[in-house]
């Protein structure tokens, strides 16, 4: 019985992962021979809608002032304009920064917290409650958006249906060190082609909690961001096409990250990810299939994107599934070695890094010589499944002792940076 339990189970893996290879094959076919889908700005020319920009910040005296400046630069009506940057109990001068751009600029509100409830849902649904704009754009500290950013978001909402929009997130620090090159290549194949495939597709785009915005009153009528949850931009998603609206993905309105410069970082950065996608998908896995808001290519996209953050444990279960069956001789030595490297290297194509999704997004970038770190991505991919794995069952730990999650930023370098050309110069 055992045995037999286990052979299912590589069975499953195996399908599992042929899945998800054949729908990364077909984003990066749409992109390359498939009809594009047109943003609005390339439709509409109206009247702009009043937007009340919120950054979370906590502790973020580093890189505030690269998204206030550069927000600063964006062509927008001022007087359909507001900035909250959200000082989330800092100890740092975050403070004392942003009241010196108030100071100077009438339209920059900081909305100062000092309460237990730290965190990035919880600073948000504060400063909705102060916001005038219609729409909320948000931007996380260490973002740098382009001057046409905000029209680009904005003109989205000229559309009834359309919920949330999503623009697209480009790392600025590449050529730091191959983890931020590696990082770059995986943003380049999930924003390029993964977003703009499943834009022209009409599945679901996904908003990522930064470089987007959304309706306020719809997002404070459903009750404003579940503080319990640390993925709150994948819950926004899903709450909003399971209420029938849509989410919009804007290709061509880029903004600049900041990508992180070590592993510990990163690693910490996608556990957190994982384990606050996972509680999504507990949450909403049966209210996709059950709701009748949603056609049913947006069902299957929404339960494929739902898995994503928990395909990568089951593969490590594969793993030792194929371990267990070798030694118990139920695999001979060719067998037992060709299904290792066919989860460890297809499914790494196929899965978490796609293959061709990267190489196509490379060659519609104009970035062709990126390509030769794309073998690269098979042992990248092991740091993930590891990292990614801890975040699945953080998730389960979750539901089971019900505690509260807690908030936790991500490491900024941008000052290092600075004093390196400081000391160049």
């Amino acid at each position: 019985m055992v045995i037999t339990i286990l052979r299912i189970y590589m069975v499953f893996v195996i399908i599992l992962m042929i899945i998800y290879a054949v729908r990364h094959f077909v984003f990066a076919y749409n992109r390359l021979f498939g009809k594009q889908r047109l943003y609005y700005n390339d439709i509409y020319s109206t009247r702009m809608p009043s937007i009340s920009v919120l950054i979370p910040m906590h502790n973020e005296e580093q890189v505030l002032d690269f998204v206030l400046q550069s927000l600063l630069k964006c062509e927008y009506d001022r007087d359909r304009l507001e900035i909250i940057p959200i000082n989330d109990n800092s100890t740092d001068r975050t403070k004392e920064m942003l009241d010196e751009y108030h100071e100077k600029y009438e339209f920059i509100r900081p909305l100062h917290r000092n309460c237990p409830d730290r965190g990035k849902p919880a600073g948000l649904n504060d400063a909705m409650k102060i916001a005038k704009g219609d729409i909320i754009i948000v931007f996380d500290a260490d973002y740098r958006p382009a001057r046409d950013m905000l029209k680009q978001l904005a003109v989205a909402f000229q559309d009834p249906e359309v919920g949330a929009v999503m623009g697209r997130v480009i790392p600025y620090n590449t050529n730091k060190n191959l983890l931020t090159r590696l990082i770059n290549l995986e943003r380049c194949g999930g924003y390029q082609v993964d977003q703009q495939a499943r834009y022209n597709l009409k599945s679901i785009p996904q908003y990522g909690g930064t470089v987007g915005g959304f309706r306020k009153d719809l997002m404070l009528e459903m009750g404003g961001f579940n503080p319990l949850v640390l993925a709150e931009d994948t819950e926004l998603t899903y709450r909003f096409y399971t209420k029938g609206w849509k989410v919009i993905y804007a290709n061509s309105a880029e903004c600049y990250e900041e990508a992180p410069e070590t592993w510990a970082v990163r690693g910490r950065q996608i556990r957190r990810w994982a384990r606050g996608h996972n509680q999504v998908l507990f949450r909403y896995l049966g209210k996709v299939i059950l709701t009748p808001n949603m056609n049913w290519r947006e069902k299957v996209d929404g339960i494929l994107l739902l898995l994503v953050y928990a395909v990568p444990f089951f593969l490590a279960l594969g793993q030792l599934d194929s371990f267990i069956l070798f030694f118990l001789g139920e695999m001979d030595i060719f067998a037992g070695w060709w299904v290792l490297l066919f989860i460890g290297v297809y499914c790494s194509f196929g899965n978490f890094a796609p293959f061709y999704e990267i190489g196509t997004g490379l060659m519609l970038d104009g970035v062709k010589g990126e390509t030769m770190l794309l073998p690269l991505i098979m042992f990248n991919f092991y740091f993930y499944m590891w990292n990614i794995s801890l975040g699945f069952l953080d998730a389960i730990a979750d539901i089971i002792t019900k505690r509260k999650v807690s908030w936790a930023k991500t490491k900024r370098f941008a000052k290092a940076d600075n004093k390196e050309k400081e000391g160049a110069n």
